[in-house]
């Protein structure tokens, strides 16, 4: 069974052990199931979580800066951060109209009299123009330390031009920051291979959690939305990626699932970037010095999934408290969250942030998104999942049109396919290592 599988079983078995939990009341507060089993797997979930987040700042810099030294050309820079970016928006702009059309189509929270007693506080987005003078960071090793990835992508990229005005005198640390890079992608290997285990207690936890009467009492609300999160995914973005790069979608929906798995895990587009960034360049042949780029900077502003939810939000949340948005409120939803994806980039909560904003500026109730609130966590897994996918989309595209595609790895079904081999250590390499580290100390 390959690791696909394995974390697909994964995923299954935590599904049905979590509602199980959820639905024999063995998850009541100061439970022994509650208190030891479900805070086991929140234990192991967050631990897992946190080691995809490690891999994360030093992966980015050191891919970015091999990309920048390997581009060949770099005014090929600009072109691929101006295509990735028009390309990102359009994604966003094309999610946030389908959702709208569709839930307002259905008409969905209509004659819902719908009661919560869960309280959301608006968040203040710091403006545009803030979010672009903080790209550039007074102290990149702060911005590291907070993983603020505009910021760590603008620094590598800096550094990597740098090195190469430098010139051959910086051919070894060129030469490191490579090895390096490689170093970092062969401990995404080594945490992977734990996934199918930290996926099913991540799944557990989370479905342990929710409450399936709210499920129930929202249930328009979430098939909306997630019919509309899967319409987006394997219609609207596989339609882009035939329609820009002639690419077959059939076989990136199969050579995305095991990022799109991380990311429903996870509900978060920057901890799967290790694995996202894995899964383009090796599965699908994307060179580093695209992916390095357009993998980090759009799990960062690309936000196809969020835009959704708002959508479907914004007109179940105004057809439950019985409020006319009109076409130009529509058109204000849309226009709103295209600029908000850019304005809140990197913000964390970022998906709530950006409702409340779209909500203050339309004029709908802000405790209307409480009752929202409890199946948040769910949706949020699958919309991560649909971000990470519009990502690898945007990426392929931008690849392709500048010559950066290997063909040949992606249409090969099996190449860049996980082996666990990739985790085992060589014996002799272990000995020569202990050779030269014993040589070493004893000049």
């Amino acid at each position: 069974m390959n690791l696909t599988m394995k974390v697909m079983l994964g995923m299954v078995l935590g599904i049905i052990v979590g509602i199980g939990i959820n639905l024999t009341g063995l998850n009541v507060d100061g439970s022994f199931v509650n208190e030891y089993i479900v805070g086991f797997f929140h234990i192991v979930g967050k631990m897992f979580v946190n080691a995809l987040k490690m891999l994360v700042v030093p992966l980015v810099l050191f891919s970015l800066i091999t990309g920048v030294c390997g581009i060949g050309d770099v005014k090929l820079l600009g072109r691929i951060g101006s295509r990735a970016f028009i390309l990102y928006m359009m994604t966003t702009a094309i999610a946030i109209a389908t959702a709208i059309l569709i839930a307002a189509g259905l008409g969905i929270g209509k004659g819902m009299n719908a009661t919560t007693t869960a309280e959301f506080t608006g968040k203040d987005a710091p403006p545009l123009s803030q979010v672009l003078i903080d790209i550039i960071p007074t102290n990149p090793i702060n911005a590291m330390a907070q993983g603020e990835m505009l910021s760590i992508i603008f620094f590598a990229i800096l550094l990597g031009i740098s090195l190469l005005m430098v010139g051959r005198k910086a051919k070894g640390v060129v030469e490191l920051i490579e090895i390096l890079n490689e170093v970092m992608m062969k401990m995404v290997s080594i945490i992977m291979a734990l996934a199918p285990y930290a996926v099913f207690c991540l799944i557990a936890k989370a479905m342990a959690d929710l409450g399936l009467d709210l499920l129930a009492q929202l249930i328009g609300y979430v098939v909306v939305l997630i019919g509309a999160l899967l319409l987006h995914l394997f219609v609207t973005l596989q339609l882009v990626l035939k329609l820009f790069s002639g690419l077959s979608p059939k076989i990136f929906l199969k050579k995305i699932r095991n990022a799109q798995v991380f990311a429903f895990s996870t509900s978060s587009s920057n901890a799967t970037i290790p694995v996202t960034l894995r899964t383009v360049t090796e599965r699908m042949g994307v060179n580093n010095s695209v992916a390095s780029f357009t993998v980090p900077f759009g799990a960062t502003i690309n936000m196809d999934g969020t835009a959704i939810m708002q959508g479907v939000a914004t007109v179940f949340i105004a057809n439950v408290y019985n409020v006319d948005l009109g076409v130009s409120g529509y058109l204000t939803v849309i226009l709103m969250s295209v600029l908000a994806s850019i304005g809140t980039a990197g913000v964390p909560g970022v998906g709530l942030i950006m409702l409340s904003m779209v909500f203050a500026q339309v004029g709908l109730p802000m405790e209307g998104i409480g009752l929202i609130l409890g199946v948040d966590r769910l949706l949020d897994m699958v919309r991560t999942a649909v971000n990470v996918s519009g990502d690898a989309v945007v990426s392929t595209i931008v690849a392709k049109s500048e010559g950066k595609l290997d063909l040949a790895v992606y249409n090969d079904p099996e190449a860049g396919s996980f082996d666990t081999d990739d985790v085992h250590l060589d014996l002799d390499v272990e000995r020569e290592m202990a050779q030269t580290v014993d040589s070493t100390h004893s000049k």
